[in-house]
């Protein structure tokens, strides 16, 4: 960086921006493998935000790679990168005061550690999207598995590129056995109990 480059700092901050929005901004990190349920549970959780009013913004791992990651490719090289670079946005956000979901395999732990450090203390919720190998082969939504077993995708995580499940994430979601909607409300209460939203109406909540 050169040492030209000078933070400047602005009358407007993240808490003004907070209070306006009567939420305490946050990323909600959703990882896990392919087909785990990332993405439709985000999208679920985001739904259940915006119905009672709150400010979101959902960053999804394909959708971002049509733009902002473009040029990214699917090695180890590439994925640090390419969740360095997430990070970076979903600070971006957080200081704007949005409650911030992010859907990406995020395969590594040391870069989602990297993500977390980026932020204050308590603004990054690991969400583990658990569910086995075999299920999501067996789902395979997009056909990726059986390309990637057919040696025609290449770095596919979980089949020739590792997956490293977080150890002690925030929220621990059985994507397995449980419905997508279930699973949404435990993000949603996890977010009420711990006071990241204010006088959030449980007749908006799911049954």
């Amino acid at each position: 960086m050169s040492e030209n480059i000078v933070w400047h700092r602005h009358s407007v901050e993240k808490n003004d921006r907070s209070v306006q929005k009567s939420q305490k901004p946050c990323v909600l990190w959703f990882t896990g493998l392919s087909g785990a349920g990332k993405s439709t549970v985000a999208s679920l959780v985001e739904s259940l935000l915006v119905a009672n009013g709150r400010h979101t913004y959902l960053l999804d791992g394909d959708n971002i790679r049509h733009g902002l990651c473009k040029d990214l490719g699917f090695t180890d090289v590439d994925r640090v990168e390419n969740i360095r670079r997430i990070g970076e946005v979903s600070k971006l956000f957080v200081d704007a005061g949005v409650i911030t979901l992010c859907a990406f395999i995020s395969p590594f732990a040391k870069d989602r550690q990297v993500v977390r450090s980026l932020l204050n203390s308590g603004e990054f919720i690991e969400i583990f999207c658990d569910a086995s190998l075999s299920e999501c082969e067996k789902r395979d939504p997009k056909g990726l598995y059986k390309k990637a077993r057919q040696g025609v995708i290449k770095n596919f995580t979980g089949i020739d590129s590792a997956y490293e499940k977080p150890i002690d994430p925030e929220v621990h979601l059985d994507c397995t056995n449980e419905t997508p909607e279930e699973l949404a409300m435990q993000v949603v209460n996890y977010l009420v109990d711990k006071q990241y939203l204010e006088q959030m109406p449980a007749v908006q909540k799911f049954a």
